[in-house]
């Protein structure tokens, strides 16, 4: 008994480094067939970047994180369904794109952009922020939230995510002529924005 119980033992010492090497591909389908380890590899992988994702659009930190397990969870039961027709990374930020889209629908306050542009405006005035790359980063923030949904999505996923534009396509669900031109003028409407907040350019 305590022979079998050793080698089972050692036998799953020498499979660990295998699940932590995996590709993420690999990952996923050792999920599809129920691999706990392999889902916690695929959720350190990837969790900061989901929750960012969803924090840049929500501006909500707990409903970020909330939405965050339900991504993962969406990402242990739908395994089977991954086609490989893009990165598990795209396909982990296409399921939190919609998670966050439907929580922003369900919620009644839609005039919470708009009161949230209002209090950013003001703190921007705030001398302390003149400075220092902390300070240039919190501007450039601040900007991304005074963009709209759209154009600020797009701009998180090309420069935050390093996604190419028919990734973003296929994450937001549009043809890659309209990344294009929303990156157009979003780019357009960051440029005007720093430049107001002092900043010169990304």
């Amino acid at each position: 008994m305590q022979t079998g119980f050793a080698l089972r033992e050692a036998a799953q010492r020498s499979m660990r480094p295998a699940v932590q090497d995996s590709s993420d591909e690999a990952l996923l389908a050792l999920i599809a067939d129920g691999d706990k380890r392999a889902m916690q590899v695929l959720y350190a992988r990837h969790n900061v970047r989901v929750y960012r994702f969803i924090l840049r659009m929500t501006n909500n930190p707990t409903l970020a994180e909330d939405l965050v397990s339900e991504v993962f969870i969406d990402a242990w039961r739908q395994a089977d369904t991954f086609e490989a027709k893009s990165q598990v990374s795209t396909w982990l930020l296409a399921i939190a794109r919609y998670k966050a889209l439907s929580a922003l629908r369900r919620r009644t306050d839609e005039h919470l952009d708009d009161q949230m542009a209002a209090a950013i405006e003001d703190t921007s005035d705030n001398p302390e922020i003149a400075v220092g790359t902390k300070n240039r980063n919190s501007i450039i923030q601040k900007c991304l939230t005074q963009l709209s949904p759209a154009h600020r999505e797009v701009i998180d996923l090309v420069y935050y995510h390093e996604k190419s534009v028919d990734e973003v396509a296929q994450i937001v669900g549009v043809p890659a002529a309209t990344v294009k031109t929303r990156m157009f003028y979003a780019r357009s409407k960051m440029a005007d924005l720093l430049k107001h907040a002092g900043v010169s350019s990304l």
